[in-house]
C-alpha cells in the first residue's frame, strides 16, 4: 500500500493595526490589533508515519531552526493527536517563504497549515471549532493564520473577530535578513515607556481600534486606511533596527501610500494605491538594493490543497 500524504498551506499576515496595553502581571500585554493575512504562504505536507518528525526547505535560509520536540509544528501535530486519541505520528515536511522572525507570523502560519493537514491525513475530524481552540493553545497567531482574512484580536490577539473587507490591498512587504525577537521587542517597548512617560500618551489597559481605520477597510478605501496605520511595537523596533526607519521614509517618498513595521518586525509593509503601483514601487524598492515583494490582503487561511 502506498504511503499516505497531505499538504496544507496557510498565510502570513501584517497587523495593519496595533495597539499595546501595559504590561499585565503575568507578564503579557492585551492588544488591539487589525490582522490581515497577505497572499504570502507556508506549505506544509504531512505524510504517515510511526513517529513525529520535521525538516524545513525553501527560498529562505531554515538551517537554524530546531528539528525537535519543541518545534512548534511538531508540538501542533502532537496537540491533534492528543485531542483525537489518534496513536500514530507524522512526518512533516515545511516549505517556508513567510519571513523568519520577521513580525509576519510565519510559525504561526506553520503550525495552522499543519492542524488542518493532520486532521485530514488522520480523519480526525475535529472540526473548525475544535481546531481554534488548540491553535490558542499553541500562540497567539495561529488561530488567526487557521482563519485568514481581516480580523479584530483582542486579549493577547488570539480572540478573534472577522473584519469587512470590500476590496483587496496591494502591499509591498521589504523583507530584512537580520530578524528580531518578538520578546526583545515587547521589552523594549516596556523600557521606552518608561523612560518617556512624560511624554507620551497614557497607555489604556484596554486598548481599542480606531472608528475611522474600520471604515477605511469596509470601503476599500486605500488612502484614508494610510491614515490611520498604527503600530505601537514601531518605535521601540526603529531604536532595535534603526535602519527601517530609513526604508519606511524611501518607499513613501517613492509612491507608498504609507508604510508600517509589520507586528515586531523587521518585515516593513508599504501601502499601495493598487496593484500597478505596488509593483513599480517594488521594482524601485529592489533596483535601491533592497528585497521587495508584492503581495495582496486579505486572502482565506488555513487550507488543504
Amino acid at each position: 500500500m502506498s504511503v499516505k500524504s497531505v499538504t496544507a498551506v496557510a498565510p502570513g499576515k501584517i497587523n495593519v493595526y496595533l495597539r499595546v496595553g501595559p504590561l499585565g502581571e503575568d507578564g503579557y500585554h492585551t492588544v488591539a490589533t487589525i490582522y490581515q493575512a497577505v497572499s504570502l504562504f507556508e506549505e506544509v505536507t504531512v505524510t504517515e508515519s510511526d513517529d513525529f518528525s520535521v525538516r524545513f526547505s525553501g527560498p529562505i535560509d531554515t538551517s537554524h531552526l530546531k528539528v525537535d520536540e519543541s518545534n512548534l509544528v511538531i508540538r501542533a501535530a502532537r496537540a491533534v493527536a492528543a485531542a483525537s486519541g489518534f496513536a500514530g505520528g507524522a512526518r512533516l515536511d515545511v516549505v517556508k517563504s513567510v519571513p523568519i522572525a520577521g513580525g509576519m507570523g510565519g510559525g504561526s502560519a506553520d503550525a495552522a497549515a499543519t492542524l488542518v493537514a493532520v486532521d485530514a491525513l488522520w480523519g480526525t475530524n475535529l472540526g473548525a471549532a475544535r481546531l481554534s481552540e488548540i491553535a490558542a493553545t499553541l500562540g497567539a497567531d495561529v488561530p488567526f493564520a487557521l482563519h485568514g482574512g481581516t480580523a479584530l484580536g483582542l486579549g493577547r490577539g488570539d480572540v478573534l473577530s472577522p473584519v469587512m473587507a470590500k476590496s483587496a490591498l496591494h502591499w509591498v512587504l521589504v523583507v530584512n535578513e537580520e530578524g528580531l525577537s518578538t520578546p526583545d521587542v515587547f521589552h523594549q517597548l516596556d523600557r521606552h515607556r518608561e523612560e518617556h512617560s512624560i511624554e507620551i500618551e497614557t497607555v489604556a489597559v484596554d486598548p481599542a481600534v480606531d472608528a475611522e481605520l474600520l471604515l477605511a477597510l469596509r470601503t476599500g478605501d486605500a488612502a484614508a486606511l494610510a491614515e490611520h496605520l498604527r503600530n505601537d511595537l514601531q518605535a521601540a523596533t526603529l531604536q532595535l533596527m534603526p535602519s527601517l526607519g530609513e526604508t519606511i521614509e524611501f518607499g513613501e517618498t517613492h509612491g507608498a501610500l504609507a508604510g508600517i513595521v509589520s507586528g515586531s518586525g523587521p518585515t516593513i509593509a508599504l501601502l499601495a494605491a493598487d496593484e500597478n503601483s505596488a509593483t513599480h514601487l517594488a521594482a524601485t524598492l529592489v533596483a535601491n538594493g533592497r528585497k521587495a515583494m508584492c503581495v495582496s490582503a486579505p486572502v482565506q487561511g488555513a487550507r488543504v490543497m
